[in-house]
């Protein structure tokens, strides 16, 4: 086994480090890692996700209205999607860099601790400034752990593991969607010993915070990001301790590592502006201001969607229980299949799929074939939210990886913040169909930027695609 050497981090110690990792054969230690990571995610889902199906509490319990007269009104469902949005804006653009500069460990588990505390304050408030404040603030924390877990993910695992890893994250995380549809559907429409239904869904999701401490006794911090901090001794300390669990696990000696390429051990946001990231950086905000539009203009809408065909809110939520059920299955579904078939087309084969499904879900009116095309285009979104989680956080190196990812994500939490407004217009003016014709064209434009620009990634090292 080949020891490193001490400070100071050179650019043959950090592609030593990545190619140690990459040599390691998934075994229950690598997977544990996954699981652990992806138990964060799913907590940080719930969270996210709560914010469509307490919606319809909100409303009936007075504090906000499904629409309101002029476009960019704050007292409307729309308002409190962008009050989520423009705080994940802010956590993925302005603190993106923070896992970057004090780790993925520390950052993952004080950006789960902020956005717990500001949900529990948020499950108190009875105006809607009160509301709309702390989930803006909730929101930062939020975006702070979305490219944290990102990021952690994609410099743990190895290189042939990484896409079934992220399938599986993201498995992990969708499982908070059934969960907290069938708790809105049981609580939303009553008020538990006088505390509003919607309350219980907040406050149910913040005991998250009880778990945070044991996740990360058991999670140890990237060794890549170790090494580029010149932090050598402790990056071999952790890569030589779970080498030799892996070892012991898999009861064969370990493949050498792979001729390490050159990584530079310094970096700028001025890089990913710079050849050969522009293009991928273009990119990505081209996709990621618009694959918003499709995702979270179904989930976060779903039941006022519902609402709006007509069906009562009780009913609304319970078909939006049995669609949720869904979630986890996108993923499920791909975990075989994500290093074998390009993530590039695999996002452009989703998208498709959230193009057509939803543009008939948008013409049924019968309950069952309206749960039938909602499941579809369930899995279909969920099935590119793993893919691009994964492919976005390969296009770039570890010196930047927290930085660039934060960047090129926030342009997705800036695109719901007014595509929450344009929506609920399209709503009010042009009924469900008009809303599914958006996302069919927000679709459209995902599938040319990626199947344009994107490059190539499944089963390549992270210091070979990162150039």
């Amino acid at each position: 086994m080949q020891v490193l050497k001490s400070h100071p981090a050179s650019s043959a110690d950090l592609g030593l480090i990545g190619a140690r990792l990459d040599r390691l054969p998934a075994t229950r230690t690598i997977w544990t890692y996954v699981l652990l990571l992806s138990l964060g995610g799913f907590f940080e889902y719930y969270d996210l996700f709560f914010t469509g199906y307490i919606a319809p509490g909100l409303v009936q319990s007075g504090i906000l209205t499904t629409t309101t007269p002029g476009l960019f009104g704050t007292t409307g469902i729309a308002g409190f999607v962008a009050a989520m949005f423009s705080g994940l804006f802010i956590g993925t653009a302005v603190f993106g860099f923070v896992a970057d500069r004090f780790g993925r460990r520390s950052i993952f588990t004080f950006s789960l601790l902020w956005y717990t505390a500001a949900s529990i304050a948020m499950a108190f408030q009875r105006d809607v400034f009160g509301l709309n404040l702390w989930r803006f603030i909730a929101g930062i924390g939020v975006g702070v752990e979305l490219v944290t877990i990102d990021t952690y993910l994609s410099e743990l695992v190895p290189r042939e593991l990484r896409g079934r890893a992220f399938a599986f994250n993201a498995t992990i995380q969708f499982c908070a969607v059934p969960v907290v549809a069938l708790l809105a559907w049981l609580l939303v429409p009553i008020a538990p010993l006088g505390l509003d239904g919607w309350r219980w869904v907040v406050l149910i999701g913040a005991a998250s915070a009880i778990f945070v401490w044991w996740i990360r006794r058991r999670v140890p911090e990237s060794p890549r990001w170790l090494a580029q901090h010149g932090r050598i001794e402790d990056a071999e300390r952790v890569l030589a301790g779970l080498e030799a669990r892996v070892l012991a696990e898999s009861g064969a000696p370990l493949a050498a590592p792979a001729k390490p390429g050159a990584a530079s051990t310094r970096g700028s946001f001025i890089e990913i502006w710079q050849a050969p990231y522009l293009r991928r950086t273009v990119m990505l905000v081209v996709f990621n201001l618009f694959q918003t539009v499709g995702f979270y203009g179904f989930s976060n809408w779903v039941p006022t969607l519902l609402i709006a065909r007509g069906i009562a809110v009780t009913s609304s939520l319970q078909y939006t229980f049995v669609i949720a059920i869904a979630a986890p299955f996108g993923p499920l579904l791909a975990v075989t299949l994500a290093d074998k078939l390009e993530r590039k087309w695999l996002i452009v084969a989703a998208a498709f799929g959230i193009a057509l499904f939803g543009m008939l879900f948008g013409q049924m009116t019968a309950g069952s074939l309206l749960i039938v095309f909602g499941v579809l285009l369930t899995v279909s979104n969920n099935i590119l939210s793993f893919s691009f989680h994964a492919y976005q956080a390969e296009l770039y190196p570890t010196r930047v990886r927290a930085l660039a990812v934060g960047f090129v994500y926030s342009w997705s939490r800036l695109s719901v913040v007014f595509s929450s407004f344009v929506i609920a217009f399209f709503l009010d003016r042009f009924g469900a169909g008009g809303v599914f014709a958006l996302i069919a064209g927000s679709m459209l434009v995902v599938m040319l930027a990626i199947g344009w620009l994107g490059p190539r990634t499944t089963n390549l090292a992270l210091e070979t695609i990162s150039g």
